[in-house]
């Protein structure tokens, strides 16, 4: 009985810790953090660095010319900006789109190799101290490479990190609005983890490192923006986060399709463990290591298995006699809560709002996705060609 016991309390430990516990260190620990750190305004700036965007694009033909348009409308010296384009297996439409845009450095190749592949052709190309990454299919806002390069005027920051919006259309569908509600979740502990020391991994959807930091072992990486910007701060450096430079995306269009996406990034995330060993060198990192421990590797490996080890040791504990009446309330939450989830997936799979049922049933589903990508990961099933996740329509 004490070895369930000690088991039902360890897994309580490790998932409060994980969804609320650590969230809720940092905020005590930044509050109490002396600021030493230099804010620099992009008012304050008259001499911008040159910068490279780099945009990779497969199959993105219907939304390409609203990308270029919204690169080229971005608030920066021209002469100071230069624009790369990679794309493989893309129609002729889409290379004539780039093409009528001369300030633009097209790289295409038949064969499709992945996004990493392309990223690595273009970084070969880059002579600017720093890069910028934007997915094809995200809107970035007019000043967000100001709002970006300041930070560089503090050398220990090896990369910024934007934030990522989902846009709400009005028109939304529920998984679309569960979505968004994960990303300003994910948004605000990333400020946590900046303020405190640095963000644990950028988003693909715009972030930026010094281009001298460019370092990933091989074209398999699946989170490739994950990895390049864990491998900038495992040289020493720090990411930063800067809400005011965001990049837009379109909701997913359904379940399926989101789920298709989360088990994908769920894979790549097993995966990128074995490139990252470096991160858990407690010695060498102290403060990164202990953010990647309780930022990601628990959220991954540990959290999935614990939810169920919670509920069992939970069911099995009310079963002894004379336990106190704690467990077999915490049992009923429990169930409530699965209850809550399981209604949440119903309602949305109909297409139906679900209002505060998107809590505990995105909650779920992002841990069913983490088995799934599991699972793949371990049969070597997914292959780091991305499969096109279909979004909403304006």
């Amino acid at each position: 009985m004490e070895v369930i016991l000690a088991l039902f309390w360890v897994s309580l430990s490790v998932l409060a810790f994980c969804y609320i516990g650590y969230g809720l260190m940092l905020f005590f620990l930044n509050t109490r953090k002396k600021r030493t750190e230099i804010f620099f305004s992009p008012d304050e700036s008259t001499n911008w660095p040159q910068v490279t965007i780099i945009i990779a694009a497969y199959d993105e033909g219907p939304v390409l010319q609203k990308k270029v348009e919204n690169t080229l409308a971005i608030d920066y010296p021209p002469e100071k900006l230069k624009i790369i384009i990679t794309t493989d297996g893309l129609g002729e439409n889409s290379k004539e789109i780039i093409a009528s845009h001369i300030s633009i450095l097209h790289l295409h190749q038949q064969e499709r190799k992945g996004k990493l592949a392309a990223l690595k052709r273009a970084m070969a190309q880059v002579d600017t101290p720093i890069v910028v990454f934007s997915d094809a299919n995200t809107m970035l806002n007019n000043d967000c490479i100001k709002k970006i390069v300041v930070h560089y005027r503090d050398p220990k920051i090896g990369g910024v990190a934007g934030e990522k919006k989902i846009i709400n259309t009005g028109r939304n569908s529920p998984v679309g609005n569960a979505e968004g509600l994960y990303w300003r979740y994910e948004s605000f502990i990333k400020k946590l983890d900046a303020d405190f020391n640095t963000v644990v991994g950028a988003a693909g959807e715009l972030f930026s490192i010094r281009a001298e930091l460019f370092d990933v072992p091989d074209e398999n990486v699946i989170l490739d923006d994950f990895v390049i910007s864990m491998k900038v701060c495992l040289q020493g450096y720090r990411i930063k986060y800067e809400p005011g430079a965001f990049a837009t995306e379109l909701a997913s269009a359904s379940l399926e399709e989101e789920a298709k996406r989360k088990i994908r990034i769920s894979a790549g995330a097993y995966q990128s463990i074995g490139y990252l060993k470096d991160a858990l060198n407690f010695s060498r990192h102290p403060l990164l290591s202990f953010q990647y421990v309780s930022r990601r590797l628990l959220r991954w490996i540990f959290c999935p298995p614990m939810l169920l080890l919670l509920l069992i040791t939970n069911i099995f504990i009310i079963t002894k006699p004379d336990v106190r009446q704690f467990y077999d309330w915490f049992l009923y939450a429990q169930v409530i809560f699965y209850g809550l989830a399981g209604a949440g997936w119903l309602f949305i799979r109909k297409g139906k709002w679900v209002g505060m049922l998107t809590i505990p049933f995105y909650f779920l589903f992002m841990n069913y996705c983490l088995v799934r990508g599991f699972f793949r990961f371990l049969n070597g099933n997914q292959s780091v060609l991305w499969e096109k996740s279909v979004r909403q329509v304006t």
